[in-house]
C-alpha cells in the first residue's frame, strides 16, 4: 500500500452516495469518476490518512477511504474523503487537494451500521495521531496545497 505515498490528487467534489451524512454522521467528500480512475491501479483498497484543503482554504489533517465499500456493497469503486474539520456549508464544485499519506487498515464489511461507526471513528482517532507526526506534518504545508492563481473556483 506504501510505495504511491505519499500521494497527491486534486478534483472536483462530486455528490455521493449521501450516506457518509445521513447514515454515519460522517460527510466525505467525493471525486469524481475521473479522479477515481486516475488513481494508480494497484494501490491497495483500504483507509488512509493524510491532508486536505478545499479550495484555497486551511488544510485539514483527514482519513480517506479507497474501494468498494463492502457494507454497502458499491460496484463502482469510490475514493471518499473524511475532512476531520467541520464545515458550516456543503462545497460540491469545490476542489479538493488531498495528500495521502499513511495506510490504516485494509477494508473490511462490518455486521451493523454502528461497528462501521465506531471503526470509522478509530480510524479518526490513529489518523490524528499519525499527523502530529513531524515527517507528516510537514506535508501539511506542502505548496501543492496553494492553487496558482486563476484556478479560483466559485469566488473562493
Amino acid at each position: 500500500a506504501m510505495r504511491h505515498l505519499p500521494y497527491f490528487c486534486r478534483g472536483e467534489v462530486v455528490k455521493g452516495f449521501g450516506r457518509g451524512s445521513r447514515e454515519l454522521g460522517i460527510p466525505t467528500a467525493n471525486f469524481s469518476e475521473q479522479v477515481v480512475e486516475s488513481f494508480p491501479s494497484d494501490i491497495s483498497t483500504g483507509i488512509y490518512y493524510g491532508w486536505a484543503c478545499v479550495g484555497n482554504g486551511d488544510v485539514h489533517k483527514m482519513v480517506l477511504s479507497v474501494g468498494w465499500n463492502p457494507f454497502y456493497k458499491n460496484t463502482k469503486k469510490s475514493v471518499e474523503t473524511h475532512i476531520i474539520h467541520t464545515f458550516k456549508e456543503d462545497f460540491y464544485g469545490e476542489i479538493l487537494s488531498i495528500v495521502i499519506v499513511g495506510y490504516i487498515r485494509p477494508e473490511k464489511n462490518f455486521d451493523s451500521l454502528e461497528a462501521l461507526i465506531s471503526a470509522i471513528q478509530e480510524d479518526i482517532e490513529e489518523a490524528k495521531r499519525q499527523l502530529d507526526l513531524p515527517e507528516h506534518l510537514k506535508l501539511k504545508e506542502d505548496n501543492f496545497f496553494h492553487l496558482p492563481e486563476g484556478k479560483i473556483v466559485n469566488n473562493h
